[in-house]
């Protein structure tokens, strides 16, 4: 199993290309894997002829695993350096490389951690500090959270839950359906986890999107109105990128980057593509790319280089016909910009003294309250609506 990108621990085997028996050339796809980000394919590293298959498709192995053998010729062994030792005698020694070989091989049967691109987010993270010892080993066994066991009542003193309330919830599982959760639904739900331990706040302000929704009438293509969230947000961020800071420990981690990235629905849960250095492209110049983005994400075909390591996401939840929502900030970052549904509401304009209909939609800016205060997540949320009064600025 080959390193698939930064921070992917491991891969879920999807399908085997081609079968036992079969010649292959150099580069050719012969196992379709998925990661929590991205359904991907594994090649040949050269010619040969397929062996033997060890991965087994809907089992997950971890990076360095091996998942079957290609018989190649002594020249392409040797130039990629998997040549065997031939000092070996014949008396049944195994060379460095079969040592390395078989402990490999033995590594597809330990557990994997499903990771959150940037920053690993462990299976088997212990319980509450109230649970005793015993159940905690009971619940990593399991691969489970405190957070799965938030509905169980307890029955010990003080509302404990006891290993016999434990053992009583996981055998009424059993009579309820069950079905095998996705990597990507792990993930996403590991990393709300982790989202979750940090105090997180949110503010709003209602702005006018009249300018907005005229502006991309006249564009061609049309830019999605959550590109216009995210290239103002990160022009406000290249004008002080302090409110996207991380606090790590007593240190606040300034962004080096204004990489932003904006939320896409995919099957089974979120991707976030990420726009590198979104502050120096013009919204016109970004439309292509974004919907070149949005594109492989709904495929769950994204490169590793536009995701991860983004400072803040943008997410429209106006889509779903939504005016207000509280988004949950990444682990790995401070900030979330959300975008509702414009809706048509009265306002008055001065220059008329009277109510004129508008288009009005509601941006919210949920944060670590760790890293700012309302104020200054105010500030923040104000300059981005200051921007997006003038879209053709963008």
């Amino acid at each position: 199993m080959p390193q698939l990108g930064e921070s992917i621990a491991e891969a879920t085997v999807v399908n085997v290309l081609v079968p036992v028996g079969d010649h292959v050339q150099t580069d050719q796809d012969i196992i379709e894997v998925e990661t929590s980000k991205a359904t991907m394919n594994i090649t040949s590293p050269c010619p040969g002829r397929m062996e033997r298959f060890l991965a087994k498709p809907g089992t997950s192995y971890p990076v360095g695993a091996v998942l079957g053998y290609l018989e190649a010729s002594p020249e392409d062994a040797t130039r990629l350096g998997l040549d065997l030792d031939s000092s070996a005698d014949d008396g049944g020694d195994e060379s460095e490389f079969d040592l390395s070989r078989r402990e490999l091989a033995g590594a597809s049967h330990k557990g994997v951690q499903p990771t959150v691109r940037g920053l690993p987010v462990p299976a088997n993270a212990e319980g509450a500090s109230y649970m005793s010892p015993r159940m905690k080993a009971r619940m990593m066994e399991l691969g489970l959270h405190a957070a799965d066991l938030a509905g169980l009542p307890g029955s010990g003193a003080a509302g404990r839950v006891t290993i016999q309330d434990f053992e009583r919830f996981i055998a009424n599982l059993e009579r309820h359906k069950l079905t095998q959760a996705s990597p990507m639904r792990v993930a996403v739900a590991d990393a709300m986890r982790r989202s979750w331990t940090r105090p997180l706040a949110t503010v709003a302000l209602p702005v006018c999107f009249d300018p907005l929704l005229n502006h991309r009438k006249m564009c061609d293509p049309k830019p999605g109105p959550a590109l216009y969230a995210l290239r103002a947000l990160a022009l406000a961020l290249a004008e002080n990128s302090t409110p996207a800071g991380r606090l790590i420990g007593n240190k606040i981690v300034h962004p080096t980057a204004i990489d932003i990235g904006f939320a896409v629905e995919a099957e089974e849960g979120v991707l976030v593509p990420v726009i590198r250095s979104a502050e120096k492209t013009p919204l016109k110049d970004l439309v292509k790319r974004y919907d070149e983005l949005i594109k492989l994400a709904h495929e769950r075909k994204l490169p590793t280089d536009v995701t991860g390591g983004s400072i803040a996401t943008v997410t429209n939840f106006g889509t779903f016909g939504l005016t207000w929502a509280t988004p949950i900030p990444l682990p790995e970052q401070t900030l979330v910009l959300g975008m509702g549904a414009a809706r048509p509401v009265p306002a008055w304009d001065t220059s008329k003294a009277q109510f004129v209909p508008a288009m009005e939609a509601n941006l919210t800016l949920s944060f670590d309250h760790r890293v700012l205060d309302g104020g200054a997540a105010g500030r923040l949320l104000a300059r981005v609506a200051h921007l997006l009064s003038s879209p053709d600025k963008l």
